[in-house]
């Protein structure tokens, strides 16, 4: 039977750029949150908020404070430490313009070894294929650094802009859990997509 990793093992792991990583792609690159990226990231989430509000937990009263912001980032890295979460912000290349964050959340090791993704993209750069850039560099991190099997998500139906990320990115749908996840304060069914290893390979072989 397969062994969940040691965390001897996952202090050792050789990241892109050593212990905080960057995964650069063509048009983006991924690295981890910041202190720094406070003003960035409350102006972009605060312009979006309307966007991104119906497809999200309910937002705390201090969600955009910097002294929440800083706890985030303190979870953030305790969670990366104990190997049970990498999040990551995404950044456009040319002027580095924060633009959105992916989060691998749920990892599980042993016989599973499988993560959950989450994503989101501030309102003025939605639909114009930085996601899709994103998750073109971030898939083969999750895979090949990480060490994973399977790849899960979630999204509500009627998010058909999400729903063409995950399939153009190689996710097949699996069924629908009804009131999944608590969003904008309404238990909500979830349509649930998963990409394999195995799946991957392929699919990158072909070209």
């Amino acid at each position: 039977m397969m062994q969940s990793r040691p965390m001897a093992f996952m202090r050792g792991l050789t990241f892109p750029g050593g212990q905080q990583p960057v995964i650069q792609g063509k048009d983006v690159y991924l690295r981890y949150p910041r202190i720094a990226d406070y003003a960035a990231w409350s102006a972009l989430r605060g312009e979006s908020r309307e966007f991104l509000t119906k497809w999200e937990p309910v937002w705390a009263e201090d969600e955009l404070t910097r002294g929440a912001f800083r706890r985030r980032i303190k979870r953030y890295q305790k969670e990366t430490r104990l190997d049970s979460a990498y999040v990551f912000f995404v950044f456009r290349r040319r002027d580095d313009m924060l633009m959105g964050g992916c989060t691998l959340s749920n990892v599980r090791r042993g016989v599973t070894q499988c993560c959950a993704l989450g994503y989101w993209i501030g309102s003025r750069f939605a639909r114009q294929g930085y996601m899709t850039d994103a998750m073109k560099i971030l898939i083969p991190f999750v895979f090949k650094t990480l060490g994973m099997h399977r790849i899960e998500a979630a999204c509500v139906p009627e998010n058909q802009p999400s729903r063409n990320l995950l399939a153009k990115a190689g996710f097949r749908e699996e069924g629908l859990a009804r009131r999944y996840l608590l969003i904008n304060g309404v238990w909500s069914d979830h349509v649930q997509y998963a990409l394999l290893e195995d799946e991957y390979r392929a699919k990158a072989a072909s070209g």
